[in-house]
């Protein structure tokens, strides 16, 4: 099974960060978030994949390059224009039509067996299969009807002609399952919306679109709050990724769980956690205190100054005695 990163965005959530790094780039445990996905994908065995670019692409395409240093047949689809998801799709079309695909979001980590997906997928015959799991607030993304057989019955303000009054309201984790047909429901060369255009369509058509529930792990690091807590979960082992071992040094004061990156200079007075990650070459100077927050690599932290629930980017300077709380900067 090929697969489809979607990974154009504009990552607007989480300004001012992205105006100079797209949020694919964005370290977690101090490797890009695209790379954990990749490296969970070629876990599985899906080895050839199209990621779309469009917001500062060369800071993907360089780094990944033809994807064999990271396991993976890699290719990009560059979009001069933004397409939207759909759009997006339908200029991959040439790559993905031949079989059975599936297309998840860039910024979404899961625990999840896509072999598992793809066997609903084919017993449900299913032309589209969304991976959806509860939460307590599904109003907060756009809440699915999903019936006791699974079938989606509404999406977005569209519904199925007579659906059925046994329902469950769930989520979509941003990843599904698609048959290549769709591709003849989606324009060419004009911006699209797959949750927005598409599937709403296709639920008032009838056609067979399913809901796979997911109970395991999943988290979608859109916002600064989830990007922090991705990392938290890794650092707590609710999370499992592949990456460099921690520099914890000695003198300073680590209070686990914590990830120091490479070249970091500490005062030995300074506290480093619970919960932070340092990217290679932080500095933290005298009397700094890094709490449940996440230094790229080349942030200062000046003396006496507290960091805490914040992002400090790349090579950012903290100035003595500043208190830093949730914030990106």
């Amino acid at each position: 099974m090929k697969a489809m990163i979607l990974a154009a965005g504009f990552g607007t959530r989480l300004k001012p960060l992205t105006i100079g790094l797209p949020k694919p780039m964005f370290p977690v445990l101090n490797r890009p978030l695209l790379e954990h996905t990749l490296n969970f994908l070629s876990s599985q065995g899906i080895q050839d994949i199209i990621v779309n670019v469009h917001h500062l692409p060369e800071k993907i395409v360089e780094y990944f390059g033809d994807g064999t240093d990271f396991g993976v047949r890699l290719q990009f689809s560059r979009e001069e224009e933004i397409l939207g998801t759909a759009g997006g799709l339908k200029k991959a079309q040439s790559f993905l039509e031949k079989e059975t695909f599936l297309v998840l979001n860039s910024d979404v980590l899961a625990d999840i067996n896509f072999d598992s997906v793809l066997k609903f997928h084919k017993e449900k015959n299913s032309c589209l299969t969304l991976v959806v799991r509860q939460d307590d607030e599904p109003e907060k993304y756009r809440p699915i009807h999903l019936a006791n057989n699974c079938r989606i019955s509404r999406f977005v303000d569209a519904s199925i002609k007579h659906p059925t009054t046994n329902i469950q309201r769930v989520m979509f984790t941003g990843i599904q399952i698609m048959e290549p047909e769709i591709f003849s429901r989606i324009p060419a060369n004009k911006f699209c919306g797959t949750t927005e255009d598409i599937f709403p369509t296709m639920i008032e058509k009838g056609l067979p679109i399913y809901g796979h529930l997911h109970e395991k792990y999943w988290i979608d690091m859109g916002t600064r709050e989830t990007y922090i807590q991705a990392q938290t979960d890794a650092l707590e082992g609710r999370l499992a990724l592949k990456t460099s071992p921690s520099k914890n040094p000695e003198g300073p004061l680590v209070v686990p769980p914590v990830h120091i990156g490479r070249d970091c200079e500490i005062s030995n007075d300074a506290q480093v956690g619970p919960h932070a990650v340092l990217g290679d070459g932080c500095r933290l100077r005298s009397g700094a205190v890094v709490e449940n927050s996440i230094l790229w690599e080349g942030a200062t932290i000046g003396s006496d100054a507290s960091i805490k629930n914040s992002i400090i980017g790349k090579s950012v300077a903290i100035e003595n005695g500043a208190q830093v709380v949730d914030t990106s900067i």
